[in-house]
């Protein structure tokens, strides 16, 4: 993939107001960690998180990627005439139908002959979407559109500390596959790309390209089961070793082609932007793809694993922080469940 005419003309997040961190999971958790003999801090020794943030109880996703389309739309001032298409692409959603992208463009005000859709594809979401809008622009189809996204974690989180809290069958090896799951935060971010010929800021987007492994597609799913729960929370069970280490896998052959793609060096790279899983995955991702650790913008410290809204908004935030520089050569390193992997270049 390489694009001649799409601009990045903005980026935006909104973080949720409700602080939480390890040790406050690790307390509710504490009579499973006295019986398996659980050393408390242990999650936020193994993952690098000390907190995360969560969304009003009941809080839809479409309301909030409404807000944060709105903020992204006014920072950038492009008009909203010029908006041919609305994606929403993480995770969660409000509802199986409509498309909670009808909902956004509603609240956004968008044209009526704007595209309207979801795409849902696990952490890629929102890239997925960025790559179907470069599309149509470079094609002439639309001149400009946005991609946006909400993770909310709450229910996944408090749903499997109760089913932690009430399995008397829990051992130490068992409740691997639901350590994960404690790590889930929430946010929401969008991307307003437009045609070169509207943009104000000259932030292109070269390229990119895409790798499959769905022999792995098995090592995490998540989904609501009622009926096994009691209830409609969401649930998710993670091989978290091996997922690992696969990602890491297919990252490495994506790299290299996206490299070729855009004709980068890893010397070329000014700043990247991974998908924020933990510290052990950003250490064995940056290693084996050759990258310095420094030119990355963690912040899955203080924001948990957001999905699909995981890298945009470090992304954003880095934006925010004065952490790009004119011309600088922005990699964007997508992992996902399934397995996927989609990796962008920006020229800044």
């Amino acid at each position: 993939m390489r694009y001649e005419h799409v601009c990045v003309e903005g980026v935006s997040c909104t973080l949720p107001p409700n602080i939480v961190t390890s040790d406050e999971i690790e307390a509710r958790l504490a009579p499973v960690y006295e019986r398996l003999g659980l050393p408390a801090g242990r999650l936020e020794l193994m993952t690098g998180i000390q907190e995360r943030r969560f969304f009003d109880p009941g809080t839809l996703p479409g309301t909030v990627s409404a807000r944060t389309v709105n903020q992204l739309l006014e920072e950038s001032q492009l008009d909203r005439k010029y908006l041919g298409a609305l994606i929403h692409g993480s995770v969660c959603r409000d509802q199986l139908e409509p498309a909670t992208a009808s909902g956004v463009h509603h609240r956004a005000g968008l044209p009526h002959d704007a595209l309207v859709l979801d795409i849902s594809n696990a952490c890629l979401g929102l890239l997925n979407g960025m790559v179907f809008l470069a599309n149509m622009i470079e094609m002439g189809q639309i001149r400009a559109g946005v991609v946006v996204g909400t993770e909310v974690g709450r229910d996944l989180v408090e749903g499997t500390i109760d089913d932690l809290l009430h399995d008397t069958t829990l051992t130490r090896k068992s409740i691997k596959n639901d350590f994960a799951s404690l790590t889930i935060g929430s946010g929401s971010a969008a991307i307003l790309l437009c045609d070169r010929s509207l943009s104000k800021t000259g932030h292109r987007l070269l390229g990119g390209t895409f790798r499959t492994e769905t022999s792995s597609h098995e090592l995490c799913a998540g989904g609501v089961e009622a009926q096994k729960h009691g209830d409609h929370r969401p649930r998710m069970q993670t091989d978290s070793e091996s997922l690992l280490v696969a990602g890491v896998n297919l990252a490495i052959p994506t790299w290299e082609a996206t490299k070729k793609t855009l004709g980068w060096k890893n010397e070329d790279v000014d700043r990247v932007f991974t998908h924020q899983v933990g510290k052990a995955h950003r250490k064995l991702l940056l290693e084996k793809l050759g990258l310095d650790p420094g030119l990355d913008y963690p912040t899955v410290e203080t924001l948990g694993n957001t999905g699909a809204a995981a890298l945009p908004m470090a992304w954003a935030l880095g934006i925010q922080n004065q952490k790009l520089q004119k011309d600088d050569h922005v990699a964007l390193l997508g992992i996902g469940s399934g397995l996927n992997s989609l990796m962008l270049g920006v020229q800044w």
